[in-house]
């Protein structure tokens, strides 16, 4: 999508600043004072799946949102750099470059694995790693090859993007939320749709997904010491609840809490009580 063109009815513009700082140009959301949060979505989404959280978090906390590489309003400056090492390492040098330095890093989806591969390359947030229904497991059986093996064809594909978002109707996003265990209204719907009907979003995604390896951080995860916790949607029919579990086992200092009758959009769903559990990350007692 393009900035400001297509920014229109877009959530928390009023926050929204763009920023060149190579190979991408960077969409950036930020509002508040105090301890810093970085928010990272997960793939296919955008700043808009935390448009119920962020303002929950702004009176108490510095509250900083990112369009990854090519999704959203940041623009894709290098097409191969859509991978788990290379985004993380683009992402670590835009903080550097906006002087911004987490105290805490809260991902979604493969967000949490993004976060994760920033501690290694030596961010250090005091406060640690919140995981929402986090994707730090691989696809398994047939999908572990078939799944990334169909994304690479797509993404080199010439008007597969386009193809997908010709197709892309209020009806089959719909059905696609369904198909994470969770439930949104018309907004959050509208939103995705959006999403889903821009070429350069979806192009994007499909070269995430063609990139995208999680091998080596799985390896290195007994690793990693940073406090992390875990939240889980007991419905999330999109990254079963069993993959935070066991990661959790391996990560030294991992704590899980499990919220029921919410799906792996846990966050737009109860905004609310993800708030407060990352308030209490943070070390503060209560509802933000």
């Amino acid at each position: 999508m393009r900035w400001p063109q297509d920014a229109h009815d877009w959530p928390l513009t009023a926050h929204s600043r763009s920023v060149l700082c190579r190979p991408h140009r960077w969409h950036i959301q930020e509002a508040g004072t105090g301890p810093t949060i970085l928010l990272i979505h997960g793939a296919g989404g955008a700043t808009q799946s935390f448009r119920h959280l962020f303002p929950l978090l702004t009176p108490q906390f510095r509250t900083v949102a990112v369009d990854l590489p090519g999704q959203g309003f940041t623009q894709l400056g290098a097409r191969h750099r859509c991978g788990l090492d290379n985004m993380a390492t683009d992402l670590l040098a835009l903080l550097r470059h906006e002087g911004i330095s987490p105290d805490l890093i809260v991902g979604h989806s493969a967000g949490a694995a993004i976060a994760l591969r920033l501690i290694e390359l030596g961010l250090r947030p005091e406060m640690g790693i919140v995981g929402i229904n986090a994707a730090l497991g691989n696809f398994k059986g047939v999908a572990g090859w078939l799944f990334p093996a169909m994304a690479k064809v797509l993404s080199v594909t010439p008007f597969s993007a386009e193809l997908f978002c010709a197709t892309a109707t209020k009806s089959s996003v719909a059905k696609l939320i369904q198909g994470t265990g969770s439930t949104l209204g018309a907004d959050g719907q509208a939103l995705y749709l959006r999403l889903a009907q821009d070429p350069g979003h979806v192009g994007a995604t499909l070269a995430m997904m063609a990139q995208w390896s999680l091998d080596a951080l799985l390896t290195r995860l007994p690793q990693i010491e940073t406090p992390v916790l875990l939240i889980i949607g007991d419905t999330d029919t999109a990254v079963p609840p069993q993959t935070s579990v066991d990661a959790a086992k391996r990560l030294p200092t991992a704590q899980v809490i499990r919220l029921p009758k919410l799906g792996h959009l846990a966050h737009e769903e109860d905004a609310t009580t993800i708030a407060t559990l990352i308030a209490n990350a943070m070390g503060r007692q209560g509802s933000p």
